[in-house]
């Protein structure tokens, strides 16, 4: 779908998203056991009095800058322009933040909360590992005991961050169940908190989840979307003509996009998991294949039978391999502002190497989805037109992967 009108978009109203359920439209919510609900209800209570506390504002900034390394960089990607022939691709730079992508953002703000909370026991759960090892760093940085959940799957897809969770004093929990990727690992973390509760911070680690996670997420990655628009307009003079970045849960996506959402003009794109092409099982794109129901505390688009049980789900990126999306992003897509895509596996495998022959930018398999999509528009596009690939995660931590698979193909 093409960019929203001026009249839907005004009615869009992002500041009044979610309501006082924590429903965007009829997406979100809370679908938790009961002995959540109370801790729920605190997390939403401490978090709305820190955001209008101007003294966490001011600390929360201090780290984003002294320790994370705010803000980051607008890069003109300059042979990859003359790659494409078309429309100048700039990258917003996550990937140069401390812990290697965006997830530190939203990590700090999270741990922040649990100190504020008086909690000191954290746990997450991660795909990629990213956001396990910022999680892993802001709990050394601040004293806080750290568990994190992870599928057994990823865990051997990414040995180089369970290493690094470790060596930061995280204990890391294979799970053994399913699939053993993501959702599983949401799974172990939301057993854990609902036993833990009292003494537990759970840092969910993208915007996905019950009320209040989607809408805290988001606000603890604006920065991103605030940054970028400051950049283009000092170097173009303008705003970009579109925005792209890749979506699993949505959390660098949302960061993106949200300051940008009342620009009627700008296009915003997306991309899933196209994994080895839409068919049930071989891939995780929710928007392509999915359908509306509730998983791990949210309704939202979930790839699952007509039975409501949740499909295998594939993806080359831990990070984007995912049966649900982030309700916020389901809401925006209903109301025409943001359209979705999906990028395969073998286009990934190919942008990774072409952004790193062409750039020196080794980019994360979850950030090159995004990639995907915006060559594909730089090409279509005139050369007088602007994109922001947001850049949400460096690939030191696919390298191996790649290789692997580079190997096999040849």
């Amino acid at each position: 779908m093409s960019t929203a009108s001026a009249d839907t978009t005004a009615s869009l109203d992002r500041f009044s998203q979610p309501d006082s359920a924590g429903h965007f439209g009829s997406y979100g919510g809370v679908y938790v056991p009961e002995t959540l609900m109370t801790a729920l209800q605190d997390l939403e209570k401490a978090y709305l009095e820190a955001k209008a506390d101007p003294e966490f504002q001011a600390e929360f900034q201090h780290h984003l800058k002294e320790f994370a390394g705010r803000p980051t960089e607008l890069y003109y990607a300059e042979r990859l322009t003359e790659h494409c022939g078309g429309a100048k691709i700039y990258l917003k730079r996550e990937d140069l933040l401390h812990t290697g992508a965006h997830k530190i953002n939203n990590a700090i703000g999270q741990a922040l909360l649990a100190r504020r909370m008086g909690k000191k026991r954290v746990i997450a759960e991660t795909g990629a590992g990213q956001h396990g090892v910022a999680t892993a760093a802001v709990c050394a940085k601040f004293g806080l005991e750290c568990v994190v959940y992870m599928g057994a799957h990823d865990m051997e897809r990414q040995a180089l961050n369970v290493f690094r969770m470790r060596l930061m004093g995280a204990e890391v929990r294979g799970v053994e169940a399913g699939q053993k990727t993501l959702k599983e690992a949401i799974n172990e973390a939301m057993r854990d908190w609902v036993t833990n509760v009292r003494s537990t911070h759970y840092i969910l680690g993208t915007a996905y989840g019950s009320h209040p996670y989607p809408m805290m997420v988001r606000d603890f990655h604006r920065v991103i979307g605030l940054e970028a628009k400051e950049q283009i307009l000092a170097r173009e003079k303008r705003l970009p003509d579109e925005l792209v970045a890749c979506v699993g849960g949505g959390s660098n996506a949302i960061g993106l996009f949200f300051e940008f959402l009342e620009n009627a003009e700008i296009k915003m794109t997306g991309v899933e998991a196209g994994g080895l092409g839409i068919k049930r099982g071989e891939h995780a794109a929710r928007f392509e294949g999915g359908r509306l129901g509730v998983l791990q505390g949210c309704k939202t688009y979930i790839l699952q039978d007509g039975d409501g049980q949740i499909e295998l789900t594939h993806s080359v990126s831990a990070g984007l391999d995912y049966a649900a999306v982030g309700p916020e992003h389901a809401f925006y897509r209903e109301r025409g502002r943001i359209q979705f895509a999906y990028a395969t596996d073998d286009e990934v495998l190919e942008a990774f190497q072409l952004c790193s022959r062409l750039e020196g930018i080794i980019p994360a398999l979850e950030s090159t989805h995004a990639l995907v999509h915006g060559i594909k528009r730089a090409k279509a596009l005139a050369k007088d037109k602007v994109i922001i690939v947001n850049l949400s995660g460096r690939g030191d931590k696919d390298v191996q992967q790649v290789a692997k698979l580079l190997g096999a193909q040849a």
